[in-house]
């Protein structure tokens, strides 16, 4: 599950958002399935060697946004798509 996630910590762009865009990318580009499981925080965290809170508000507003979905002591995985 290798998401290749880069970010470009001199950006203007926040850190967050670089993670937020490049897993809304990853979904609608279909390198994440419907229920792939994300890494979790601290693992995301420690790979791409930021705060573990960074991972989370990006997590968290993608929780928010429908497009991923927190399953209790499972982890984080891509939701369905919602019928509107």
């Amino acid at each position: 599950m290798p998401l290749g996630i880069s970010i470009a910590p001199a950006s203007d762009v926040p850190i967050f958002r670089q993670i937020l865009q490049q897993i809304q990318q990853a979904v609608a580009l279909g390198r994440l399935q419907v229920g792939e499981q994300l890494p979790a925080i601290r693992v995301l965290a420690e790979t791409l060697v930021i705060n573990p809170n960074t991972v989370a508000r990006a997590y968290q507003d993608l929780i928010r946004d429908g497009i991923l979905e927190s399953r209790s002591g499972r982890g984080v995985f891509v939701s369905q798509k919602r019928q509107v």
